[in-house]
């Protein structure tokens, strides 16, 4: 238990959440570790503010906003550690956060990903995700999200892969298949690199004395255009690059029977199409489908030539795979109709 943690934050005009966030790390029981924090770009005093209250803390400072996966991987270059955690800057942790998920991975080379449970900020009794579950068409969804917590995730176990807003990575997997792919942006990229871990044969558990606070989209607008056009067209790129043949055919058809829900879901009021449709124009849905299809088709060559590295690296068979969806599996249903 004497590994060094190598954490990343990233943050984007996040002030605010910062002295919450470092103050809790600052006070972990684990205490090899160190910190980087990637600034994206803000025009608040964030850079101001960390070196002046925690100067132990190593900054890259960037122009603009990369991003959430190439800001990471920024941070992944210059780290230290055995273990590569992100974390969100708008969290809170508990002191044995760190602890708890270091003393799992420790005890099998062939975890490479562990996640926290996290709960939400403002209503600590409800679960912001306990691991990522995957529906058939590629979208996913924190596992137990917004269920109430009454400890029916209480004990370590596998889960298909771990959630970025509080999840750790063996440095070892990450030099085999790769950190997070740099022209998703931002969403779905952990969802991608989870997968590409499962298939390489890397393990992943669920670690639910690792707690975590999370105030869900505290950077990030939770419904915007944006965020629906890069959902749209992320999900679309982890199916090609990562699903086997038989179901990456049946997409169009999952994604009809999905299109169809969330038009239902708009009619009557639920999921998060509804929520889109509060908050923006009905004509935004549509557009922005378009536009992340298109932008997806554009990036198919590329993403193609990343399959056939994936391929090469994969050492699960496709119905060990199939069976890792049956056993996770988000439903449709789910996935369109719950906020």
């Amino acid at each position: 238990m004497n590994s060094l943690a190598s954490i990343i934050i990233l943050n984007l005009n996040g002030e605010k959440f910062l002295k919450d966030c470092l103050e809790c790390l600052r006070k972990q029981t684990y205490q090899n570790l160190e910190i980087i924090l990637v600034d994206n770009g803000s025009t608040d005093n964030s850079i101001n503010f960390v070196k002046r209250n925690f100067p132990q803390v190593r900054i890259i400072a960037n122009e603009r906003n990369l991003g959430f996966a190439q800001a990471n991987n920024q941070g992944f270059k210059i780290a230290k550690g055995k273990y590569i955690v992100t974390l969100n800057n708008d969290t809170r942790v508990d002191k044995k956060w760190l602890e708890k998920l270091v003393l799992i991975a420790e005890k099998d080379e062939q975890i490479g990903m562990c996640a926290s449970k996290i709960l939400s900020f403002k209503n600590p009794s409800l679960i912001d995700s306990v691991g990522v579950n995957i529906c058939l068409d590629g979208m996913s969804r924190g596992r137990g999200r917004l269920e109430m917590d009454k400890g029916q995730y209480d004990k370590v176990e596998e889960v298909l892969l771990s959630s970025a807003c509080a999840a750790l990575y063996r440095r070892k997997m990450l030099q085999e298949i790769g950190f997070f792919d740099d022209s998703f942006f931002a969403y779905c990229e952990d969802t991608d690199l989870g997968l590409r871990g499962r298939l390489a044969g890397w393990k992943a558990f669920l670690v639910p004395q690792s707690v975590v606070y999370h105030y869900y989209s505290g950077t990030t607008n939770e419904y915007s255009p944006l965020k629906a056009f890069l959902v749209e067209r992320n999900h679309f790129w982890v199916v090609v690059k990562n699903f086997p043949l038989k179901l990456i055919l049946l997409f169009p058809i999952f994604t009809f029977w999905r299109y169809l829900l969330q038009f239902y879901g708009l009619l009557t009021r639920q999921g998060s199409s509804s929520k889109f449709a509060k908050n923006f124009s009905f004509w935004y849905l549509p557009y922005s489908v378009f536009k992340a299809y298109f932008s997806g088709l554009k990036g198919l060559i590329r993403v193609l030539k990343q399959r056939r590295r994936i391929k090469k690296q994969q050492k699960i068979s496709n119905k060990e795979f199939y069976l890792l969806l049956k056993k996770f599996r988000l439903s449709f249903k789910e996935l369109a109709l719950k906020n």
